[in-house]
């Protein structure tokens, strides 16, 4: 007499679970590429002309925007344009499977998670000096622009190490990607935002990096509050986390505590070697102008001396690989999918007409208001591109000049500039790198949103006080 009520109470369970199950990430990306084409037959085509500056990137005349015949996008442009977005992302996402499956060789070794343990048992007691180190570490980098998209290597490394914590996946993807991004924001010495805006604004290279340090120090240290907070209150109570109980979902359930503290000669050998290869790389970047096919070939590198270093055998090092590589794919292929949305809106020719709306909108403001109004906005077109020296070619020749009028200070607009790229870059889902961040932590967008808009929120409160002081001390090139 009771099991139909049971079985009733089941099919509740499972309709109940369905109504909530949060929409993919591609399914929320798919969605944004509809939009954006419905978008290319509402906001009227338009395109500046455009010149190439010294260092071979295409960027805006100002005063030379035209309206042109509308190219709205066909159904056939729609699917087209994923195609296109995962060609035109290629490299990232090739550097992205070439990644993941180095560091599945490296794992294999058991070299992180000794490394992982040995670091916590000398903190013990001490999480919060860990979590400090690592992300002012790649903070510093992301401040040099050296490891803003290869951020995304890192990431299981950030997991494993929240794993150990007993925290959540959120931060350990906060620990790193929000680490690097805190600098990135900021880019005191980034030659692909700060240095090519500059350029573009006639500005002495790096010039005022005094003020920008400070404003990086106290960006720095409202993240690294920020993420404390939310590990301090994840740590003393699991139910605390945005994730549920499902704090780590990409992650199988071993316990670390079974893993040793001892490093063997083969576990320092292998980290030596990935520590020297990225080392290489970072000189690479900075004396030889490599990029991230250099990079991907250093960690193909990095893998196959790994393999000879353990006595692993090419077969198990293969096998390996794949499985690394399997691991990332998902979350590689979704910087396709999001650079898709941007094919969109470009072949379209609406970005133009953004931009030049953008600066008719600005020029009523006064010089402050006017200032703030362009951090503003630059975060809102960067919900849109998201790429930090592409936005710089498409914004700085029309917000330099229209500064000139505004009688703001060049160097501020630069900053007006990177902070604006910068701090929405983790929330905008148009990016590939926060997309594949949270597709390898498993970490749903609609949920990171939820602990990503308050930090966002400190970022702009730090970001107007800034421009204010800039404004008031005529923030010159020094």
């Amino acid at each position: 007499m009771s099991e139909p009520p049971k079985l009733n109470e089941e099919k509740v369970v499972v309709q109940q679970k369905k109504k909530r199950e949060l929409p993919d990430a591609y399914v929320i990306l798919f969605g944004i590429l509809v939009i954006a084409a419905l978008l290319t037959y509402i906001i009227p085509a338009g395109a500046f002309e455009r010149e190439t500056a010294d260092n071979g990137i295409s960027v805006i005349v100002p005063n030379s925007y035209e309206t042109i015949d509308q190219q709205p996008a066909s159904l056939i442009a729609i699917f087209r344009s994923i195609q296109e977005g995962m060609i035109g992302g290629a490299p990232l996402i090739f550097l992205v499977l070439i990644i993941g499956g180095t560091f599945r060789v490296i794992e294999s070794t058991g070299a992180i998670d000794t490394l992982i343990m040995k670091t916590i048992h000398k903190t013990k007691n001490k999480e919060w000096l860990l979590i400090i180190i690592v992300a002012t570490l790649f903070s510093v980098f992301g401040g040099l622009g050296i490891i803003v998209n290869a951020v995304i290597a890192f990431i299981p490394i950030g997991i494993i190490l929240a794993r150990a914590m007993k925290m959540d996946a959120i931060v350990g993807v906060s620990i790193i990607y929000l680490g690097a991004y805190a600098g990135f924001a900021i880019g005191f010495l980034d030659p692909l935002t700060t240095g090519f805006a500059q350029q573009i604004a006639q500005l002495p290279l790096f010039s005022g990096i005094g003020l920008r340090m400070v404003i990086y120090i106290t960006v720095l240290a409202g993240t690294l509050a920020y993420v404390l907070w939310y590990a301090n209150r994840v740590k003393k109570n699991p139910e605390n986390s945005i994730l549920g109980e499902n704090r780590f979902p990409k992650l199988d359930e071993k316990s670390m505590e079974a893993v040793s503290s001892v490093l063997t000669s083969t576990h320092k050998l292998v980290i030596a070697l990935l520590v020297i290869g990225i080392g290489t790389y970072v000189y690479g970047v900075f004396q030889l102008n490599w990029s991230t096919n250099e990079m991907a070939a250093i960690f193909i590198m990095i893998a196959a001396g790994t393999a000879i270093l353990s006595k692993m055998g090419a077969n198990k090092m293969v096998s390996e690989f794949m499985n690394g590589a399997k691991a990332v794919v998902y979350g590689a292929l979704i910087i396709g999918m999001a650079r898709s949305i941007v094919v969109i809106l470009e072949n379209g020719m609406v970005l133009d007409t953004v931009v030049h709306g953008m600066a008719i909108m600005l020029e009523p403001f006064s010089s402050t208001m006017g200032a703030i109004a362009m951090l503003i906005g630059n975060g809102l077109f960067n919900l849109i591109v998201s790429s930090g020296s592409g936005q710089a070619a498409i914004v700085m020749p029309i917000m330099t000049p229209l500064a000139d009028i505004m009688d703001i200070p060049r160097q501020v607009v630069v900053q007006a500039y990177t902070m604006g790229d910068g701090f929405t870059n983790i929330i905008t889902p148009l990016s590939g790198v926060l997309m594949a961040n949270l597709a390898i932590a498993g970490i749903p967008w609609t949920k990171w949103i939820k602990f990503a808009i308050p930090l966002v929120l400190i970022w702009y409160v730090i970001g107007i006080i800034f421009i204010v002081i800039a404004m008031m001390i005529n923030w010159g090139p020094m």
